[in-house]
């Protein structure tokens, strides 16, 4: 095990029994291209590791957040599990000078992809060296503190933006409309519902204290959603 390795294990607070998953955990695709002893890389443990990383980070946002509703701990759930934020986790890890990738590809083991598959293969590796509770520990003790990390994500998040960006190409500026389906509570304490349509298909509803809010929950629930949802 090369030394680089070696101080991820230092960094992340544990030391692999079985090296052999580690060294796979950071083994890019493209390293096959020319080492044909190499037979496999870290894409099964990035399979294994995104279903753990989910369970891990599921549990704990259950736990933390009693009150909260389905949609809202799903849309926090994906904040701390989507690719582009497992790969600022991965940079943080120095994940980048442990990777292994093809020799004239080398600006590869920075990129987002890279290193977003990077870390669930780790989580994965974590998971099968030393069983759930031992790697839950190690991946919580990476993530820190769940409510400040999701409070860094929040401020920039912009999710009807986003959906609008997905839509818009193919379908136009006026393709969504958000509608107000429900107000409830007390004057000084309203709680809202709002309803995302998609030409008139209702796509998915959030709830907030403003209407601003309701519909930045819907929002982001429909873009939780999105990839099954029929674009006609």
């Amino acid at each position: 095990m090369n030394k680089e390795l070696t101080k991820l294990q230092k960094r992340i607070g544990y030391t692999f029994k079985q090296g052999t998953l580690l060294e796979l955990a950071v083994t890019h695709p493209s390293v096959l291209n020319e080492n044909p002893d190499i037979t496999e890389s870290n894409q099964r443990l990035e399979f294994l590791g995104d279903a753990v990383l989910q369970l891990i980070i599921s549990e704990e946002i259950y736990r933390l957040y009693p009150q909260e509703r389905e949609g809202a701990l799903t849309l926090n759930r994906k904040k701390l599990v989507e690719g582009r934020f497992t790969a600022k986790l991965g940079h943080e890890l120095g994940l980048e000078s442990c990777l292994r990738v093809q020799t004239d590809a080398s600006e590869l083991a920075s990129s987002n992809s890279a290193l977003e598959d990077a870390f669930e293969a780790l989580v994965a590796a974590l998971y099968l060296d030393s069983g759930y509770n031992q790697a839950r520990e190690v991946v919580l003790k990476i993530y820190g503190d769940i409510a400040l990390r999701l409070a860094a994500i929040l401020p920039d998040d912009n999710p009807k933006g986003r959906l609008q960006e997905l839509v818009q190409p193919e379908h136009g500026n006026k393709a969504l409309r958000y509608e107000v389906i429900n107000t409830s509570g007390e004057a000084h304490a309203r709680e809202f519902e709002v309803t995302v349509f998609f030409k008139d298909q209702p796509l998915a509803s959030g709830h907030g204290t403003s209407k601003k809010l309701a519909e930045e929950a819907a929002a982001d629930a429909a873009l939780v959603n999105w990839n099954t949802t029929p674009a006609s």
